[in-house]
């Protein structure tokens, strides 16, 4: 999940979630979503990607090991050459830039796929992203977006450390898949599908024993996922 800026908030929220992924719960729950959008985005072999609010570089270097030719941007510089410095490591290919997501420096219908997750929650107002993102989408290219859903247990943690104060998630707009759906019809994408994942309280122990029933809970009642995707197509050949 990627944090919008370089303040000392945001500083502390990437430090604070690379301490979270070192526990089980972190490396389940991340398995999880990740299982979830890969699936979504379908068969990556030879398709230019398109990792919008990359962070770390993470799921690039992911999309990269699949088989796609991919581009990270994010709008922090450190990220960018973090994630720069990840890529040179792993000895993957793939290239980062710094760029604003409502202004992308990208050609029109250059990608067959676009991933962002968790970045629109820290977007006030996400319809120049959306069009962005259509725009820079070629004609039958995929939009994959997954982000913070508004009707779980985390996000009820989420507001109380808003309501404490706390600077990041005070910025934070969690939205059901539903919502994101919306944004991407009202962008001139076609929904094709909406999901969700982590049906479990944020709790090792719940991860640990619910993680297998995960796919069937999401099923069942998706509003309460704490994880919310949606995949969309432009339309066109």
């Amino acid at each position: 999940m990627t944090a919008p800026s370089t303040s000392p908030a945001a500083a502390d929220y990437e430090a604070g979630y690379r301490r979270w992924h070192a526990r089980s719960l972190g490396q389940i729950t991340d398995a999880l979503e990740r299982r979830l959008l890969f699936r979504l985005l379908g068969d990556l072999r030879g398709r230019s990607v398109l990792d919008l609010g990359c962070g770390d570089g993470a799921f690039a270097l992911d999309l990269a090991r699949h088989g796609a030719r991919v581009i990270g941007l994010d709008a922090a510089t450190p990220r960018v050459a973090l994630a720069a410095e990840s890529a040179r490591q792993a000895g993957v290919s793939a290239c980062f830039a710094v760029a604003e997501a409502k202004a992308l420096p990208l050609p029109a219908a250059a990608f067959d796929r676009v991933l962002v997750v968790a970045m629109l929650c820290f977007v006030a107002n996400p319809a120049p992203v959306m069009a962005e993102i259509a725009r820079v989408l070629r004609p039958g290219g995929r939009l994959v977006l997954g982000e913070l859903g508004p009707g779980s247990l985390w996000a009820m943690a989420r507001r109380r450390r808003a309501a404490r104060g706390d600077p990041l998630w005070r910025q934070a707009h969690f939205r059901s898949a539903d919502e994101l759906a919306r944004l991407a019809e009202a962008a001139g994408l076609r929904v094709t599908e909406r999901r969700a994942a982590i049906l479990y309280p944020p709790w090792d122990v719940a991860a640990r024993v619910l993680a297998p029933l995960d796919p069937l809970l999401a099923r069942t009642f998706p509003a309460t996922g704490a994880f919310q995707a949606i995949a969309a197509d432009r339309p066109g050949a």
